[in-house]
């Protein structure tokens, strides 16, 4: 008779675990809930040969490793982490112990941050600490995400396991993000053309225009004035207006740290229309895809849901996440605070409930974000496409507004020539 292994929540809010011989996946949810409890997974159990953990099994003492001062102030590249992460896991699943996988990504690294990072991981698990641990010193880095994963790898022996399903996800996130840079790359070129072109032109070709105006004695009319004096302004004033946009973009950025302010700015963004369901969707991708990468690596569920709150990027959806976690602790289902806090559509919240019913939540979680993933890329396709017209028409019309300004004073004076002919 198969034998299950079952994760769930007790009345109380504590996480408890447990095994069932029973006949079905479906009769293991039913016990588990005549037990009183609310089930977060329920798998079958497979025969597997433990992996010790590298660097425990060698009792090895040795002094405490000086980080180098270029890895507290340098980044890793999220296409470098992502590699790395994947490399990891292939050389771990081709049988090489940890401390000898770290040492061959370090050798083929070329000079830069991340060979330096690799060299302290690998000299810190040599020395007797845990790969998650040794990922803690590095929190410019390796995210609460990255660390908690491999910490629930490395207690159930699967390292190998979530080390891959680390790489999918840091994948699959950077694959979105290139879907979206990609599709902004025209539209930013168009905007960028027409930019240059009004700034040539309002600063090289009305000014020699206005000379000969003056030279004339032409006294200008409404359009033409207004457009003399755009130009004046941007012409002698641009350094002024500079500071300006700076000094906001810098206000902004501080503001947008105090939570008052980030709540009502991030509430806003919600409201705007088109972009509000963007942002929505890409918060419900980014969560559903953290939540069940995490719960699928036998992180528990508490802690998984405040690790993932901190990658919704919006202060209304996080305080979302949050009323999720105390209801959870509280003994309720994931389900429920979502579909009272109106932020999650009803389609995720119904998947979610069904991968609740079914002790499988981790993989409707995944389900979930792939489908905000393709909605975020049909979304944003959409977007551009109709974007490109309005550029290019707002181009037209602010280049034309400047055409019309210039020629009109040239009008009056032909017809008025015209007249005394």
């Amino acid at each position: 008779m198969p034998v299950f292994n079952y994760i769930a929540i007790d009345k109380h809010g504590k996480e408890v675990k447990g095994k069932l011989e029973v006949e079905s996946h479906q009769i293991a949810i039913a016990k588990v809930r005549e037990l009183g409890y609310y089930p977060t997974s329920i798998f079958e159990e497979k025969a597997k040969v433990k992996k010790p953990v590298e660097g425990k099994a060698q009792e090895v003492v040795r002094a405490p490793i000086k980080l180098p001062i270029s890895l507290r102030a340098g980044r890793i590249g999220q296409k470098q982490l992502t590699l790395f992460t994947r490399q990891l896991a292939t050389l771990i699943g081709a049988g090489l112990p940890l401390v000898r996988s770290l040492y061959v990504l370090e050798r083929q690294e070329k000079t830069g941050i991340l060979k330096e990072t690799i060299r302290g991981l690998a000299e810190q698990v040599e020395g007797g600490t845990s790969f998650s641990d040794a990922l803690l010193k590095y929190p410019s880095n390796f995210i609460p995400l990255y660390i908690n994963t491999i910490k629930a790898g490395e207690t159930g022996g699967v390292l190998e396991v979530v080390l891959s399903r680390l790489a999918e996800f840091l994948e699959k996130t950077q694959r979105l993000k290139m879907r979206i840079k990609s599709a902004l790359i025209y539209p930013s070129l168009v905007l960028c053309l027409a930019l240059s072109v009004l700034t040539f032109l309002i600063t090289f070709i009305v000014p020699r225009f206005m000379e000969i105006f003056k030279e004339m004695g032409i006294r200008p009319p409404f359009l033409t004035q207004l457009l003399i004096n755009i130009s004046d302004a941007v012409r002698q004033k641009w350094l002024l207006g500079l500071v300006a946009i700076v000094g906001l973009i810098i206000s902004y950025k501080f503001l947008y740290r105090l939570p008052p302010f980030r709540l009502v700015i991030d509430n806003f963004k919600l409201r705007i229309p088109i972009m509000g369901p963007l942002i929505r969707k890409i918060a419900i991708a980014r969560f559903s895809r953290t939540l069940g990468t995490l719960l699928s690596s036998g992180v528990p569920i508490l802690q998984a849901l405040l690790v993932a709150k901190d990658t919704a990027g919006n202060e209304v959806i996080a305080r979302s996440i949050t009323e999720v976690h105390d209801s959870v602790r509280e003994g309720e289902t994931v389900a429920k605070p979502l579909l009272k806090a109106g932020i999650f559509p009803a389609m995720a919240v119904n998947m979610i409930s069904v991968g609740e019913e079914t002790g499988a939540l981790d993989q409707m979680l995944l389900k979930v974000g792939d489908v905000y993933d393709e909605e975020v890329d049909v979304t944003v396709s959409g977007l551009m496409s109709l974007l490109e017209p309005f550029l290019i028409m707002g181009m037209g019309l602010i280049v034309g507004f400047i055409v019309v300004a210039m020629f009109l004073p040239l009008f009056s004076v032909i017809k008025a020539l015209g007249v005394s002919h």
